[in-house]
């Protein structure tokens, strides 16, 4: 297998509405204020985004663009910040997360900026990713999961076209000791861009 940081990925992908690209050092302001206006509605499912739970600050945000930036080149993950074209601003984050190369296979996470939900940003970026996926690490099988009563999650995957395959019960604890079932949801690579595979010697 082809070592993982040897692969050219494209650094940024555009859709219709927006530009998505790797955290680099100098976001971390501009997603600071974007994830501080957001965290009513992100910590709603703490079990699934355990991260921000903690205090989010500025040095906190920048921290995490520069590590975001040097886990995309090293290809330990794949994060991306959605930015919207006509205006400029951070509307959310996505990205493949959990790459397991051997596969190769990922899992796909997103949040939306509050004051812009609703308006398809998510949708728009997580087919995007996922059909990135497909075209630029070979990937087979993506994976999206989620809190079973994030409806709003939910809604996304099945705009995506992802497949619900179970609903894990009492599969996480939340932070207040109540129990979470996480829902799976997938999507297979089309046939046509599986390559094939040598058997094994």
């Amino acid at each position: 297998m082809l070592d993982p940081v040897l692969l050219d990925l494209p650094s940024s992908v555009e859709t219709a509405r927006l530009v998505l690209r790797p955290p680099q050092a100098g976001d971390g302001a501009a997603l600071h204020v974007a994830l501080v206006e957001s965290l009513p509605q992100l910590r709603r499912f703490l079990a699934s985004l355990p991260w921000v739970a903690g205090e989010q600050t500025p040095e906190s945000a920048e921290t995490y663009c520069r590590t975001a930036q040097s886990n995309f080149l090293a290809r330990r993950d794949l994060p991306f910040l959605m930015f919207e074209k006509a205006t400029g601003q951070v509307v959310g984050a996505t990205g493949l997360h959990r790459v397991e190369w051997h596969a190769p296979k990922a899992e796909v996470g997103y949040w939306c900026r509050t004051s812009r939900t609703g308006n398809g940003f998510v949708s728009e970026a997580v087919a995007a990713m996922t059909e990135y996926a497909f075209a630029h690490i070979g990937a087979v099988r993506i994976e999206l999961v989620t809190d079973e009563e994030n409806a709003e999650s939910r809604a996304v995957a099945q705009r995506c076209q992802f497949t619900l395959e179970g609903i894990l019960r009492h599969e996480r604890r939340a932070l207040d000791g109540t129990l979470r079932n996480t829902c799976i949801y997938a999507r297979l690579a089309p046939a046509s861009v599986i390559p094939a595979q040598s058997p094994p010697p």
